[in-house]
């Protein structure tokens, strides 16, 4: 089996994560990050290990996680594969996250990655494969969100994350990663 070639699209995230990697406030949290399993995992390969804190499965631990290293002062990038397994995360995500700055006038700095289950080229199922992009902005108003359907999205989410700071969800596509 050859291995695949790597794209645009996935080259864009790979340069961002080691352009952050290489900050010395930068924080990594999420499942499979050290070990990889999943294709987020893939473009991590030059972010220094001890930058990365690996979990279990628990997404809301993992939001409540990502937040108070934020609040510590840490830019943060929390790691959710699916957006199935962000809906586990939601309470902190709406409740804690979005609302931090309304209610306590704190500016924390965090990118929340999740991708879009593919279908491609096996199909993982309904429970994870869903795109619930539009439903969370709706539940996050203070939140930018950020829809990657190509490289150059990539590389203006990351921009305006790092420059901008706040809180950023930036959606990926993992089917992308490997496809002309």
């Amino acid at each position: 089996m050859s291995t695949p070639q790597y794209t645009p699209y996935k080259d864009a995230l790979t340069e961002a994560m080691n352009f952050l990697g290489n900050w010395e406030c930068t924080t990594f949290i999420g499942q499979q990050i050290l070990w990889p399993g999943n294709p987020m995992s893939t473009t991590l390969g030059g972010v220094p290990k001890y930058k990365m804190v690996e979990v279990p499965v628990m997404e809301e631990s993992q939001m409540g996680m990502s937040l108070g290293l934020a609040m510590a002062g840490r830019f943060v990038v929390t790691f959710y594969p699916r957006w199935d397994f962000l809906i586990c995360a939601t309470n902190q995500l709406v409740n804690h996250v979005d609302k931090l700055k309304p209610m306590s006038g704190w500016d924390v700095d965090m990118i929340i990655r999740v991708g879009k289950g593919s279908d491609k080229p096996l199909d993982p199922g309904h429970q994870h494969k869903g795109n619930y992009l539009e439903e969370f902005k709706s539940m996050c108003k203070n939140i930018e969100f950020h829809n990657c359907l190509t490289w150059q999205d990539i590389e203006l989410a990351y921009k305006y994350a790092t420059n901008a700071g706040g809180i950023n969800v930036i959606v990926e596509y993992p089917e992308l990663y490997y496809s002309s």
